[in-house]
């Protein structure tokens, strides 16, 4: 499990950093604002489509190292060639790099049930949520951090060593068995989605949030300057966010359980988020961002417990690379608008947008939820197919 967590974490940690230090790198290179936008709507646009195919794929392999080393060592020609090639190029390196994105997720947590004993499930699932917010909380950080202190050229190649780092841990990884299951149709994760009512309002709630996230980066790094942040301390913003996200993560974990948590940390992050327009100081902006991150922080793992709770062990990894596609696709198109959105709006007026979508999105969320079955309806179903 060591191996796992070095792999997975390093992983995730080159994922979160590519937003920051592809945004510093290109602005500072003189990319114009919509180019950018584009080249970081690229890295996530293709998962979109790849998503449920790779999650079908995963669940009846036992070469799940070797995809997962392969998606890695695509991020390391992708973010090589962006440094070495003209702005233009950035936008179909990226899409090399996004096409396999859901295995950072998914792709690692799959493979937690096949390394460890029944009894030591719980904990290792625990671990798993804290790689993704170890990562979340270093990748800006120390994207930015290179940025300054080394160059915006040297954060870019940072997240090449890291995967590099991720495929030499995956070779200390044991084997994983096939899911018993087999290889199921590859919608057949997503159809489940849509007819669990839970389950689907916990994925369209944290789709369209995760939308509008696409238009942060950007945005956030143009506002953190303009508050005398400088060069690359939109990261630290987002680093003061994932502090505050661990705090309440790990406080508030026997509420992480219940479906509806995800709604209301979605919502309670949103009306937090959105006072980050107001803030007239970068220090200001820092203090608000933890506060953003503690009302957010038990969002991702209430997410991945309903995801278990509602789905068959034999649609597990297809339903959370789906789920994963979908938000990273919906991050993609995000991304791509914040262009079109500059023209009429300021870097503050932006932000305050994404806020307000973050508490629609919970709404909407709400909205799906009706007519849903007990707690334990889906898991009980499961288990007396199984028996």
């Amino acid at each position: 499990m060591r191996a796992y967590y070095t792999a997975a974490t390093l992983a995730r940690l080159g994922d979160e950093m590519v937003g920051t230090a592809l945004a510093v790198y290109l602005l500072t290179r003189g990319t114009d604002v919509a180019l950018t936008g584009l080249t970081l709507s690229a890295y996530a646009l293709p998962s979109m489509l790849t998503g449920p195919l790779l999650g079908s794929w995963l669940d009846g392999t036992r070469h799940r190292r070797a995809l997962l080393a392969a998606n890695q060592l695509a991020l390391v020609v992708a973010m090589v060639g962006i440094v070495v090639t003209p702005s233009w190029a950035g936008p179909p390196l990226a899409v090399l790099a996004g096409l396999a994105l859901p295995m950072t997720s998914a792709g690692f947590s799959g493979m937690v049930p096949g390394l460890v004993a029944p009894d030591r499930l719980a904990r290792a699932n625990s671990m798993d949520s804290l790689s993704f917010s170890a990562a979340a909380m270093a990748g800006p950080a120390a994207a930015g951090l290179l940025a300054k202190l080394i160059s915006p050229t040297g954060a870019v190649l940072a997240i090449a060593a890291a995967a590099l780092g991720s495929v030499l841990a995956l070779a200390f990884i044991a084997p994983v068995p096939a899911s018993p299951h087999g290889r199921q149709p590859v919608l057949t994760g997503l159809r489940h989605m849509i007819r669990t009512p839970r389950l689907r309002a916990v994925t369209l709630a944290t789709t369209l949030g995760w939308g509008s996230m696409g238009l942060l980066i950007v945005a956030l790094t143009e506002r953190t300057e303009q508050l005398g942040g400088g060069e690359g301390s939109a990261g630290f913003v987002l680093t003061a966010l994932e502090i505050g996200c661990v705090v309440t993560n790990i406080a508030l974990i026997r509420l992480q359980d219940r479906w509806w948590i995800v709604l209301a940390s979605m919502a309670l992050y949103g009306v937090v988020l959105t006072s980050w327009s107001l803030a007239g100081t970068f220090p200001v902006l820092l203090a608000l961002a933890l506060l953003a991150g503690l009302a957010l922080g038990p969002e991702f793992p209430a997410l991945l417990a309903a995801r278990q709770r509602y789905s068959p062990a034999g649609l597990l990894s297809q339903v959370g690379a789906t789920g994963a596609s979908m938000k990273t696709g919906a991050y993609a198109l995000g991304a791509a608008l914040v262009g079109p959105l500059r023209t009429v709006l300021s870097p503050a007026g932006v932000l305050a947008v994404v806020g307000v979508m973050q508490v629609v999105s919970a709404l909407a969320g709400w909205a799906v939820s009706r007519s849903a079955p007990e707690p334990d309806a889906v898991a009980t179903a499961d288990r007396r197919r199984s028996a």
